[in-house]
């Protein structure tokens, strides 16, 4: 056999057991007539011993080693002298009688060490050495531990795996499609799906009751941290349940999750906010709670008491406190206002306030305002003597919301208030039905086409849709948006309505959900789905800044997968047999 033991289970024991050893050579060092060679496999790291006094020939053999080689070796485990208290395997070592080279390796271009010198492109083109390294691998197995406990967890309440195809009819009511050309079909094409959003609809209309899937996804989206071109949902539908029962049911799952993973025993009952609540107080539909700094709406006391034609023409002011930052010198305020001057917030300038510890005020815009706005001020913000309040203003409340939004989380990561060893989370409900869009020039599902209105909201719907509330929720960890769902229309007369407020003639409508519409007509029970992000759970636990980290062969923020070198370009033969011609324009 190649081994009998692996480089992370032999302890002190083990002394005097004969074990053969196969994995990776961490590093080498030579020191006298001794050499010494550090192992590794995907368990741990075990050193070995080759001492010249007992076989030359072995010793030599042993100094030819490089990194990275795999090798098999035979030897007895022997107590260390010197020993190393920061691996699991550090009382003992392998004094070797026996070696064998079973691959070489030229040098990596980058360390296999915790703290590796390689960057980001460097790794993400060699990702199968990157995924040797500790790190990363211990991400993809706190992965794999999640998707177990996922699956007990959901098989102990009932649910049924079911996997739905990849290859589907493209719907364009969302992100980009990627999409697929069909030789058999020439012209035609398959999307990948977004989500399985139709398919566990139909599995309910068929009487499953409750399915769940660890599903990929696909979106021809553009990237950031939290966004990869395919990701993995836990995806999930249920049948004959309110949205109290969806929300109870995957409070409860993660509560399950922290608590064995992270050993974090989240609230007995975790808080739900609404979206204009949320939009309100933080200017975001997924807060980080974290910390403090709740926007204050400052409108009756800056607009139309001093002379600042900038507060007297907005339609929002909204500021927040920073506690303890009055001392902040002016190049650190010019930092933040270039901050939030910077294309990606779009704010046009801050004002700041300082309540200084003598007492005094200082602002950007002393001279626009009486002294006693200053007090009224203080006392709207809840400031005390020492601290800052940032201030912005804009014609549009909710862009400007937004803008504030950004500079409390810059706030808070300045601050070190953004711990990712606490963890605050929420749910966010009763989100706007329809969000108008300025790309299309009328309303758009905030969530899909297939999301049920809040039934109190129903009678608007002929009227004002733009104030009917969703039956959507949305799960919010560390602010981020982890999962949401919504309970789902069944009655085809609502349904018919809803595409009818969203453009769709009843031609349309049917030549793209007219499976789902048909299917409805043949006794379609109440439903209610949700979705987490795996991936982005994942990271959350792992105290990662970035998915990719926990996915084994990402894409990198040009959605390129730089070790595969994908997309790439088709055979001729390939183009031809799809019937396809690639002009591609240059200027």
């Amino acid at each position: 056999m190649y081994r009998s033991k692996t480089c992370g289970e032999l302890r002190l024991s083990d002394t005097g057991s004969v074990v053969t050893l196969a994995g990776w050579v961490q590093r080498s060092r030579k020191m006298g007539g001794m050499t010494f060679v550090d192992l590794r496999d995907r368990y741990g790291i075990t050193q070995l011993v080759f001492n010249e006094t007992l076989d030359k020939e072995l010793c030599d053999r042993a100094n030819k080693l490089g990194r990275e080689f795999c090798i098999q070796a035979v030897g007895t485990v022997s107590e260390r002298e010197s020993k190393n208290k920061n691996i699991a395997t550090g009382d003992i070592e392998i004094i070797v009688s026996g070696l064998n080279v079973l691959s070489e390796s030229i040098t990596p271009p980058f360390t296999i060490e915790d703290n590796t010198d390689g960057g980001d492109d460097i790794r993400m083109k060699y990702r199968y050495l990157d995924l040797r390294r500790t790190p990363v691998r211990r991400n993809l197995e706190l992965r794999h531990r999640m998707t177990i406990l996922i699956r007990n967890f959901l098989d102990s309440h009932q649910f049924i795996e079911v996997e739905t195809p990849i290859l589907i009819g493209s719907t364009p009511e969302g992100a980009r499609d990627f999409v697929v050309p069909s030789r058999m079909n020439p012209g035609q094409f398959y999307a990948l799906p977004q989500s399985p959003q139709t398919l566990k609809q139909l599995l309910m209309v068929s009487g499953f009751d409750r399915y769940f899937q660890i599903a990929k996804c696909f979106r021809d989206e553009d990237l950031r941290a939290d966004r990869q071109p395919e990701f993995t949902q836990i995806d999930c539908e249920m049948s004959f349940v309110e949205q109290d029962d969806v929300i109870n049911l995957f409070e409860d799952m993660a509560r399950h999750l922290f608590k064995e993973v992270l050993d974090v025993e989240l609230p007995a009952r975790l808080q739900q906010m609404t979206w204009h609540e949320a939009m309100r107080r933080f200017g975001s539909d997924k807060p980080d709670l974290r910390f403090g700094m709740e926007f204050v709406e400052l409108m009756d006391v800056l607009k139309g008491t001093g002379t600042f034609p900038v507060f007297d023409s907005a339609e929002y002011i909204g500021g927040i406190c920073v506690p303890g930052c009055a001392g902040y010198t002016r190049k650190q305020l010019d930092q933040l206002t270039d901050f939030v001057k910077r294309p990606q917030v779009g704010a046009k300038g801050l004002v700041y306030v300082k309540f200084n510890e003598d007492g005094t005020v200082k602002s950007s815009i002393d001279k626009f305002y009486a002294p006693e706005v200053w007090q009224q001020l203080k006392a709207k913000m809840g400031a005390n003597d020492g601290d800052l309040v940032l201030i912005l203003s804009g014609d549009k409340a909710n862009k400007t919301r937004t803008q504030l939004c950004t500079l409390r989380l810059e706030m808070g990561d300045r601050l070190g208030l953004r711990s990712k060893d606490k963890f605050e989370c929420l749910w966010i409900v009763d989100f706007p039905l329809f969000e108008w869009s300025d790309e299309e020039q009328r309303l758009m599902a905030t969530h899909h086409p297939f999301t049920m209105p809040n039934p109190d909201d129903i009678p608007l719907l002929d009227e004002h849709p733009e104030q009917v509330r969703a039956k959507a929720y949305d799960f919010v960890c560390n602010g981020i948006e982890v999962g949401g769902g919504s309970l789902r229309i069944h009655d085809g007369k609502l349904q018919e309505k809803m595409f009818r407020i969203l453009g769709f003639t009843p031609e349309r409508a049917m030549a793209q959900f007219g499976f789902l519409i048909n299917a409805f007509k043949y006794g379609a029970p109440p439903h209610a789905g949700l979705a987490f992000g795996l991936d982005r759970f994942v990271s959350i636990f792992a105290g990662l800044d970035s998915i990719r980290d926990c996915i084994a062969f990402p894409k990198n923020n040009s959605g390129r997968d730089v070790m595969l070198d994908a997309p790439g370009e088709l055979d001729p033969k390939q183009l031809d047999e799809l019937q396809l011609r690639i002009d591609i324009c240059q200027e």
